[in-house]
């Protein structure tokens, strides 16, 4: 029987490989949309950060360290490349690299792209990330609608020289090279304009700022300068089929095709895994152990991860119109009001009845930090001294008495609160929650829906969701980061909650564009003191990342604010 079994061990180690030149990667989330301007989810740019080039990129899983992409030379100081005064940056274009449809990449290329991703600036987008730094604002319009950019002024601060894209600031911005190693996404503009994208005047360019997805060119097709390109987007069956670009510049991928999946269900993925028919799958914490131990597939745990999820994120001014998730639409224990959520009393109150350790302990199983605030420990600007909510019903209880006058307690209330289908510790942080209101009053009830991603995003911008889970990791490895998103007026929580709070946006300003370190953590105390007060989210948790991969996975190269997957490096075998 020994030998046997010994027998059966070897044949399995030398199991062959499957589709050894396809990666299949199954996520929970599906692909939104292709243009590198528009989405801000990581189903989306998982895919765009494989097909189009940046200018520069972080160098292997380092934050601070930078490497050229486009740029053929990191600008710095000692270089020539960045002025004295920190505020001009000089990227040198290398010469002979070509977009898939083979045309040459160029500084005018490279400049086009820098300005289309401001001027797009769509309603929760991600233009924010270039505007603030290079334009001095985070918007192109004020929060009423105006367009409120000076196009001419953003003009010259990015502008062509020889081969060179020169970029200046209106003051320095400490963040922005890491800004640009994630963002710098470079398209052809004579490809765009000639599928009827902005052609780069001032004239056209109100044209074509927050428009609706479906009416890019780029939304389904992509013609970048990265290691692969797009085969196919099938947005039924909710996967992107990518090929390799072999005229890459750095030389052709290992892999010939990756398939990138929207799965939302883990036992299915699991399956696929376990067949071989998937190579690396999104693993949520509560569940690893599921797969633990699974014959072929290893588990790749700790990865380091700036993030702070799942987050409970109150609308403030809740859209009333046709929306079911509020019930009566009325404070009589039916529903809320779209206000509901506008007094801080009620914000403070659900922020005690969260149990935060029973979310480290059962969810995360102790594999994750607790959240005091929006800012991970390892990132500049946190504050291990910062207030914090603790699970406390008698302090809830005290403040949600004190909500809407009285009324809140009397009339009680009932509504809805939203996770994204297959996001399992956001549905736990979700239970969570709903368990620790419902004990303090009879009246208090709150229903739970999953909702499938592209529905989920549209949903919370459109403000129809009271409160929604979601989460935040690092788009660069900087504390404005998170401030901004979380707390201030236009940034990606807020602007989709209807939050704001004039006095921590002027705060949240000064302390980006302040040159000294130590001034700006004592300004990032303050703020964090500020948004404990006003309590605009409930923070749980900094996890740590985890897949679930194949053991023939080879070359995997994790980085802390990549969204998803490079597949440039990866090889099966």
């Amino acid at each position: 029987m020994l030998p046997a079994l010994i027998l059966a061990a070897a044949a399995f180690a030398a199991e062959p490989v499957k589709n050894p030149e396809t990666f299949t990667n199954l996520e929970i989330g599906e692909v939104g949309s292709l243009d590198p301007a528009f989405p801000y989810d990581g189903s989306s740019q998982s895919v765009i950060q494989n097909v189009y080039e940046t200018l520069i990129a972080f160098k292997g899983s380092s934050l601070s360290e930078f490497e050229p992409r486009l740029s053929q030379k990191v600008p710095n100081p000692a270089n020539g490349l960045v002025s004295k005064d920190g505020r001009t940056y000089r990227f040198p274009i290398r010469e002979g690299v070509r977009f898939h449809d083979g045309t040459e990449v160029t500084a005018e290329d490279a400049r086009y792209s820098l300005l289309r991703f401001m001027i797009t600036d769509r309603s929760g987008g991600p233009s924010a990330l270039l505007l603030e730094p290079i334009a001095g604002a985070p918007g192109t319009r004020n929060s009423s609608g105006t367009v409120t950019l000076d196009f001419a002024a953003l003009e010259q601060a990015v502008r062509v020289e020889g081969r060179d894209v020169v970029v200046t600031l209106p003051r320095p911005f400490g963040p922005f090279l890491g800004i640009m190693a994630r963002w710098s996404y470079v398209v052809p503009k004579a490809w765009c304009v000639a599928h009827g994208e902005w052609d780069g005047t001032a004239a056209a360019w109100r044209a074509y700022n927050d428009p609706p997805k479906e009416k890019s060119y780029l939304f389904e097709h992509m013609n970048g300068a990265g290691p692969f390109k797009l085969a196919r987007w099938d947005k039924t069956a909710r996967y992107v089929l990518l090929d390799r670009h072999d005229g890459y510049w750095r030389g052709g991928a290992r892999l010939k095709h990756v398939l990138v999946k929207a799965v939302p269900e883990l036992n299915t993925r699991r399956l696929m895994l376990m067949a071989g028919d998937a190579d690396l799958i999104e693993t949520p914490r509560p569940y690893a152990s599921q797969l633990a131990g699974l014959p072929g597939v290893k588990l790749v745990d700790g990865l380091r991860r700036l993030q702070t999820d799942p987050a409970l994120f109150f609308t403030v001014k809740i859209n009333p119109v046709a929306n079911p998730d509020i019930g009566s639409g009325k404070l009589d224990g039916d529903g809320i009001p779209p206000d509901f959520f506008a007094d801080p009393d009620v914000r403070r109150g659900f922020s005690y009845a969260f149990d935060y350790d029973a979310i480290l302990r059962d969810t995360f199983k102790g594999t994750a930090v607790r959240a005091m605030g929006p800012i991970p420990p390892s990132v500049f600007g946190s504050d291990a001294s910062q207030p914090r909510y603790v699970h406390d019903l008698k302090k809830a209880e005290e403040r949600l008495r004190k909500a809407h006058g009285g009324r809140l307690w009397e009339k009680g209330f009932r509504f809805t609160l939203t996770y994204n289908t297959g996001g399992e510790v956001r549905e736990a942080a979700a239970q969570i929650l709903k368990k620790g209101v419902e004990r303090l009053n009879p009246k208090f009830r709150v229903d739970l829906r999953g909702v499938d991603w592209a529905n989920f995003v549209d949903k919370a911008q459109r403000r129809l969701m009271p409160i929604f889970a979601r989460g935040w990791i690092a788009d660069y490895p900087d504390a404005h980061n998170f401030i901004y998103a979380f707390y201030h007026s236009q940034g990606r929580y807020p602007s989709a909650q209807g939050y704001s709070n004039p006095e921590l946006d002027a705060m949240i300003e000064k302390a980006v564009t302040e040159p000294s370190s130590v001034k700006r953590a004592v300004l990032y105390k303050t703020i964090l003191e500020k948004g404990y007060e006003e309590a605009p989210a409930v923070f749980t948790v900094h996890p740590a990342g985890i897949y679930a991969m194949r053991e023939w996975v080879k070359g995997f190269v994790d980085h802390p604010v990549n969204l998803g997957v490079y597949y440039y490096p990866i090889e099966k075998k």
